[in-house]
């Protein structure tokens, strides 16, 4: 038994990190891609930060969101990537107590900030266009400033509880991690201790921030919807449709893969199928968000654009 397995247990002071593949063919091309996916990653990222800092133009509540946006999505890809990386050129690929403990702690805080981040993103985009003459007093520096902060705050208080919850278990070996990065369910598969309550915190915290965020997401663009059909002017309803296309295309595709791996019972994981999920949001998600808002936004295209012209012209 569990009980038993503990008490005879020797402590486990390492993991490693078993990853994509056993066939090192496909370790090479592999890196080539992730390293490929991580430059785009932060140079798509650090631009977006860089581009609403300089330009006065987007001091706005939905660039401010934008920005830490970028901001969560290069911490959290730079908490998994770097790490998987190296594992993928190295034949060593074990990572410490202390490091597994901080990578979760740092992942958890930072993917669970985005939940409640996008549901502020939601709620702006509602306020600016079913109450637009409200939306400077509603939407003022402090209140958005206010919602930021909260986000940090409920992100590394709940990413704390689970990192100290999992790190109070016993693992008494095998201290092989089917995985690329310190995830939870994973570990607590390799527990020898009873995982009952961290099973409970895991559906309840999680499905408390992804249900609620994810609701909130919902409630907020079915409100937009009715609005923009009462719009008769065809130009200003394809303007409001294309203001919140890009930030429902990262919805969509965020809590699609984060539902699809956590709020289930870990009965049901299927760790090989959750490692093609996890690249998804961990690696390739990060990635997008800045081609889908560059692409989509008229206003950051407009920057770029002037941004061009200026460089042109000073040459």
């Amino acid at each position: 038994s569990k009980e038993m397995a503990e008490d005879n247990c020797t402590a486990v002071t390492e993991f490693i990190l078993l990853g994509f593949i056993s066939r090192p063919g496909l370790e090479l091309p592999l890196f080539g891609l992730f390293l490929l996916i991580y430059v785009t990653t932060l140079v798509g990222n650090i631009g977006i930060i860089v581009l609403v800092r300089l330009n006065t133009c987007l001091h706005t509540p939905m660039y401010y969101f934008l920005s830490n946006l970028s901001f969560l999505d290069l911490s959290y890809s730079s908490t998994v990537c770097p790490k998987m990386l190296v594992n993928l050129l190295t034949q060593q690929k074990t990572i410490s107590l202390a490091g597994c403990a901080t990578q979760m702690f740092l992942f958890a805080a930072f993917a669970d900030a985005e939940c409640l981040l996008l549901a502020a993103m939601a709620f702006d985009r509602y306020v600016a266009i079913c109450h637009p003459l409200l939306y400077t007093l509603v939407m003022s520096h402090k209140v958005c400033a206010f919602m930021v902060a909260g986000a940090y705050l409920s992100g590394c208080l709940t990413s704390l509880i689970h990192t100290c919850f999992t790190f109070m278990l016993s693992f008494c070996g095998p201290n092989t991690i089917n995985h690329f990065f310190c995830d939870i369910p994973p570990l607590l598969k390799l527990s020898c201790s009873n995982v009952r309550v961290n099973k409970v915190l895991l559906l309840a915290l999680c499905g408390f921030i992804q249900t609620s965020t994810f609701l909130i997401i919902i409630a907020s663009y079915t409100c937009i919807l009715c609005t923009i059909l009462q719009v008769c002017a065809v130009e200003d309803r394809h303007k409001a449709f294309s203001t919140c296309t890009s930030h429902l295309m990262a919805v969509v595709l965020f809590y699609g893969s984060l539902l699809c791996t956590y709020l289930r019972p870990l009965s049901s994981y299927s760790l090989d199928i959750d490692k093609v999920i996890a690249v998804f949001y961990t690696v390739v998600f990060p990635m997008l968000n800045p081609l889908i808002y560059t692409l989509r936004n008229k206003e950051v295209r407009e920057v770029l654009r002037r941004s061009r012209e200026k460089k042109v012209f000073f040459q």
